[in-house]
């Protein structure tokens, strides 16, 4: 075994659960990096192309009821459609998260799935939406993922 090993490792019948103190931050390094040669390294087949694929979720609950299915759609309408007039799909769904306190919540969401090209316009398009979204129904966040994403037209 080496010296930077993770895990429980047994010696005279007791577990030893110490690590190399730079062990673990290597991991996750080791992790991260295999990840994001992955990803650049995305080869699509003929008739794709490279795209970026955001998925945003934007909570429901606010300080006084709930972001409406009416105010969704018209957020859509308002700061979505100009920003990505060829398209995006938005659905309702449920889930949970931390707050800066500490606490769970649980509540109501909308999750919007955009395809874009991955240049500077669209990202700044994306940051703006979420901006937009916080701002309007005061919330403390709007989680991203993106990731690579070969598509088909």
């Amino acid at each position: 075994m080496f010296a930077g090993h993770i895990g429980a490792a047994r010696a005279n019948g007791r577990t030893d659960r110490r690590t190399h103190p730079g062990a673990l931050a290597l991991a996750a390094l080791l992790f991260l990096a295999s990840g994001c040669a992955s990803l650049r390294d995305l080869a699509c087949a003929p008739g794709e192309e490279r795209s970026v694929s955001e998925t945003l979720y934007f909570g429901t609950a606010r300080a006084h009821g709930v972001v409406t299915a009416g105010e969704w759609e018209d957020f859509l309408r308002t700061a979505v459609t100009p920003r990505f007039p060829r398209g995006f799909t938005a659905w309702p769904a449920s889930g949970q998260w931390q707050g800066a306190d500490g606490a769970i919540v649980r509540e109501g969401s909308y999750v919007l799935s955009i395809a874009h090209a991955g240049d500077d316009a669209s990202d700044r398009s994306v940051r703006a939406i979420a901006a937009d979204y916080k701002a309007r129904f005061a919330q403390e966040s709007v989680l991203r993922a993106r990731s690579t994403a070969c598509v088909s037209p």
